[in-house]
């Protein structure tokens, strides 16, 4: 098990991680940059600590790969002058094949990406032996010139969802240095958290950084030895996300559960919503967000209004810090 500092001078730390969404032109769905890059320094400059490209929030099912490119970037550069030179960026580098997953790491570094953040395959998963998946990370993490983050998010796989016996196994390999739980099995959280020594806020361990993968389990990934979180989230409420972390560090623990419940309420609206909830209420109370990619459809003025309704308690609490 290596530290997340071993072969990158930006180094992983315990906190928030924000999966970004990407914009696009309202007519001609072409990439909007200006508002990609301007998006991630506003994450930047509230105090997130590190953030994640192609994601699902980041539509990188929707993208060619050029385009992915080209996303990862305009973020790195946008944070390099705006003074975050040595903000993490992570990127989403999975694929069905070993190969392809290989390449998109070796694209992800090209483009200013420091890690990267992979699903397991699951297209024949029905062919699959039992060492398959364990087969294609260690595979991907010995041939990948950046670390791996393994992201365990069974909703978007088929249903597959990795044990702690897996991810503690694969944990041991020196390229492979973090994970993602987006299933929200806390129990499974705190046994990989407990088993590889993971950093947490207060203690640096072994570096090994083991992630909630949302928002509305927070306080309960810190107290099960968490690292902190990955959750989309944090696009509409980033001062919300790290205040909850800042509050569980001072001991406060009263107001950071009153906290969570209403980052937790504000995560179902998201969870419900996905993507186009999410864009909704960038664009409804911080003027931009557009829409996604075809074939997402827009949402209605209903839909709109919904949304707004969802995420209003939140945003408040947001802008309220």
């Amino acid at each position: 098990m290596g530290s997340t500092g071993d072969r990158n001078h930006r180094t992983l730390i315990p906190g928030v991680y924000v999966p970004t969404v990407v914009f696009f032109d309202p007519l001609t769905e072409d990439l909007d940059l200006d508002k990609i890059a301007k998006h991630a320094v506003r994450l930047a400059e509230v105090g997130v600590a590190g953030i994640t490209t192609q994601g699902s929030n980041g539509e990188a099912v929707h993208l060619i790969h050029q385009e992915r490119d080209l996303v990862t970037k305009t973020t790195r550069k946008a944070l390099d002058e705006a003074g975050f030179e040595h903000m993490p960026l992570i990127v989403g580098c999975g694929a069905q094949s070993t190969r392809e997953a290989i390449e998109l790491c070796r694209k992800a570094q090209a483009a200013g990406g420091d890690y990267a953040l992979v699903l397991p395959p699951v297209y024949y998963q029905g062919l699959f032996s039992k060492d398959s998946v364990m087969t294609f990370f260690q595979d991907l993490a010995t041939a990948s010139p950046i670390p791996i983050i393994i992201y365990n998010y069974p909703g978007a796989v088929s249903g597959l969802d990795l044990s702690s016996d897996t991810i503690i196994e694969l944990a041991k390999h020196t390229n492979i240095i973090g994970c993602k739980l987006t299933c929200g099995n806390t129990g499974k959280l705190n046994r990989i958290a407990a088993a590889t020594r993971a950093a947490t806020p207060s203690d640096p361990g072994s570096g090994f950084m083991c992630m909630g993968g949302s928002a509305d389990f927070t306080l309960q990934t810190l107290i099960g030895g968490g690292s902190g979180i990955i959750g989309g989230l944090g696009n509409v409420a980033p001062k919300a996300c790290v205040k909850l972390i800042e509050l569980f560090e001072a001991g406060k623990l009263e107001e950071a559960r009153r906290m969570q419940a209403v980052v937790a309420r504000g995560d179902w609206a998201a969870i419900q919503g996905g993507i186009i909830g999410t864009k909704s209420a960038l664009e409804t109370f911080f003027g931009y967000g557009g829409f996604a990619r075809k074939p997402l459809p827009r949402p209605s003025k209903e839909e709109a209004k919904k949304w707004r309704d969802a995420f209003e308690e939140l945003v408040e609490l947001e802008k309220s810090l």
